[in-house]
């Protein structure tokens, strides 16, 4: 009874200073810009989580293991096809309305061959590590090809320019329903793993169509295919290519894990570990949806009161600390009773590595709540520097704890490279002092009066 006492008093507490904070320090008008993307993102998140957790239990530990090695596999390459394009497009369709066809149809012809050369690498990658394990090549053939239909991101960057991103959405959601109706069909008629696997292929695909339909709709031509130039390749490559190589570098910190776990364990720690992350993770877009409504407000500060820029800083890292805290601490309390109703006895395994991965989030958070500062101050490559950090400290724990620990190691690495990768600040004299903001966050809410 005590400890329950104890909880909803922290939670009482914590509710009211993120309150005042966001009515006081961050402006109120940041809580009625997030409602609407929170609803979106928790409904979607919510049936996303419910229809995974079914397909685990249907599929079992090693064959979800499987399948989530053959995705984590491919989107290692995945991160070739975008090129850094994303805010290099969208910038550049602003700043000349006049070339904006030259420039979608450019990026759209180099993301396919982006995309061409990150399937072959995949393929050719598979088939070296696994020469025997037919089904899993056969997997990573199905994923590779899905890789193609990511150039049509160039055509969604032409949305974003023109404030049109609700096209983009509604094609998303409607696919996305879709996509969930079929999936609950192949569960009911006890179809086979390589099913699920047609079904990611699918919604790339279906995704792919529905954006070359509305752009073909606004823009009443085809022109994406015909107007590319050499000039203009070189141009976006020349400014892209720092943010490809960041690209790469996340997504090698993102999906190595799995990928490791499967090549120094079994299909079965994947499994494991793959549920606990589906829980763990779905929490990520918390902070983006914060930040996406706080940022103008912080950059508009920053050009005119760095005092006020400061405040408006710390009172983000509070917040974001105490969001993960607030998230983390129960979720980890009842880790075992959450595996045991939402996966089954047979994923049981999973509730440590759940309890253990939950933490991973406060540095998660307040890596995103300190990238605006980076952004602000014009930091960028620092921001590069960290993830380069963070990546090369979980491949080298992930080598350490693996053998010996399996799904829970992996878990461990990725925590611990999180918080090295966030508070990696410290290594840089421009961010040391913003480094101490973000360590004394959860303490120092008085502190920005």
């Amino acid at each position: 009874m005590q400890i329950k006492w104890l909880y909803s008093a922290l939670i009482k507490r914590f509710h009211t200073s993120l309150r005042y904070y966001i009515d006081h320090r961050l402006g109120r008008n940041i809580l009625n810009n997030s409602i609407w993307l929170l609803f979106d993102r928790i409904i979607r998140m919510s049936v996303g989580l419910l229809i995974s957790v079914w397909v685990a239990r249907y599929l079992g530990s090693e064959q979800f293991g499987q399948m989530n090695y053959a995705i984590a596999f491919v989107g290692l390459f995945g991160s070739i096809t975008s090129i850094g394009f994303n805010g290099v497009v969208v910038r550049d369709i602003v700043r000349d309305q006049q070339s904006a066809r030259a420039t979608v149809s450019t990026a759209f012809i180099l993301q396919v061959i982006a995309s061409i050369v990150a399937m072959m690498l995949s393929i050719i990658t598979i088939s070296i590590l696994k020469p025997n394990d037919q089904l899993t090549f056969y997997l990573v053939i199905i994923l590779s090809l899905s890789l193609i239909f990511k150039a049509t991101d160039a055509i969604r960057y032409w949305f974003e320019a023109h404030v049109q991103s609700r096209y983009v959405v509604w094609i998303e959601n409607g696919v996305f329903v879709l996509i969930t109706l079929f999936r609950i069909i192949l569960i009911l008629t006890k179809s086979p793993l390589i099913t699920f696997i047609w079904i990611n292929f699918i919604e790339m695909f279906l995704v792919s169509i529905g954006l070359m339909l509305f752009y073909i709709s606004r823009d009443g031509t085809l022109s994406i295919l015909f107007q590319a130039s050499i000039r203009r390749a070189k141009t976006l490559l020349k400014e892209s290519w720092p943010l490809l190589l960041g690209g790469i570098a996340i997504s090698i910190y993102m999906r190595v894990d799995m990928v490791m776990l499967e090549e120094m364990s079994n299909s079965h720690e994947v499994g494991i570990y793959a549920a606990a992350i589906k829980i763990s993770e779905i929490w990520y877009f918390i902070p983006g949806i914060v930040i996406a409504s706080v940022s103008p407000a912080i950059i508009a500060s920053h050009s005119n009161d760095s005092c006020l820029y400061l405040r408006k800083l710390k009172s983000l890292y509070f917040i974001m600390a105490w969001l993960a805290i607030g998230v983390s601490l129960p979720i980890a309390f009842f880790s075992e009773n959450i595996v045991s109703l939402l996966y089954g006895a047979e994923y049981q395994d999973a509730a440590p590595v759940l309890a253990i991965h939950l933490w991973g989030s406060l540095g998660v958070f307040l890596g995103m709540a300190s990238s605006q500062h980076l952004l602000v101050e014009h930091l960028q490559k620092i921001s590069f520097y960290r993830t380069l950090i963070g990546m090369v400290c979980n491949i080298i724990l992930n080598l350490l704890l693996i053998p010996s620990m399996g799904a829970k190691g992996a878990a461990i690495a990725t925590v611990i490279s999180y918080f090295l990768a966030t508070f990696s600040l410290f290594f840089f004299r421009a961010t040391r002092k913003h480094a101490v903001h973000l360590l004394i966050s959860p303490i120092a809410w008085r502190s920005v009066d």
